[in-house]
């Protein structure tokens, strides 16, 4: 399969501006593409997680409807996929032939069995996400070293957040970056190692 053909014009540029989300967080990050039906699974890296098991990965998740079914999983950078959809005009989309390799796309999070756990109010999310934001920027004079930095970020994005019930401070930042708080209400489920925070627009996936 080289080419993805998207159910309208509308979810292609639903796709383009998730990937220009996702590359505002990280301009050499990467996307999974992974299909086997009518609908495109796209999953993106906000937090890339610690070791081997990449603990407290934070992935985001969008489902893009497809114009005909497709069997597909690659992981393709974000710079080639947005290169192919700014293209006006072209109603497919052809994957790019490179893949790249990022240790979150190894991580494939359950499709059933997930158990509700409760729900959230989305200002509370986006008040975690700018608190988080403001603490980062404040801790971040210019001339901070890159390690410094990255040790902050690590710091706030994993701190479980007040709420009823609390997830990481990451995945708050997720939704916010990625414009998934678009309704009142986010739904927080469970299954095993994994918690999932979900809104009409999108998932954040939390390892």
């Amino acid at each position: 399969m080289s080419e993805l053909l998207f159910a309208d014009s509308y979810t292609r540029e639903d796709l383009r501006t998730y990937v220009n989300r996702a590359r505002a967080l990280d301009a050499d990050g990467a996307i999974r593409l992974q299909s086997h039906g009518m609908a495109l699974a796209a999953y993106v890296g906000v937090l890339p997680g610690r070791g081997l098991m990449t603990e407290g990965a934070v992935i985001g998740l969008r489902v893009i409807a497809l114009g005909e079914p497709v069997d597909l999983d690659v992981t393709v950078s974000l710079a080639s996929v947005s290169e192919r959809l700014a293209r006006k005009g072209i109603s497919a989309f052809s994957i790019p032939p490179s893949t790249v390799s990022v240790g979150w796309a190894a991580l494939t999070p359950p499709r059933s069995g997930w158990e509700k756990v409760g729900e959230l109010s989305v200002a509370d999310l986006k008040t975690v996400a700018m608190q988080g934001i403001a603490e980062i920027a404040l801790g971040s004079p210019e001339g901070s070293g890159a390690h410094a930095v990255a040790a902050l970020r690590e710091r706030v994005w994993a701190r479980d957040t007040q709420t009823t019930p609390p997830i990481p401070s990451g995945a708050a930042f997720a939704a916010y970056a990625l414009g998934f708080m678009v309704p009142e209400r986010a739904q927080v489920y469970a299954h095993g190692h994994w918690t999932r925070l979900s809104t009409e627009t999108g998932h954040v996936l939390i390892r």
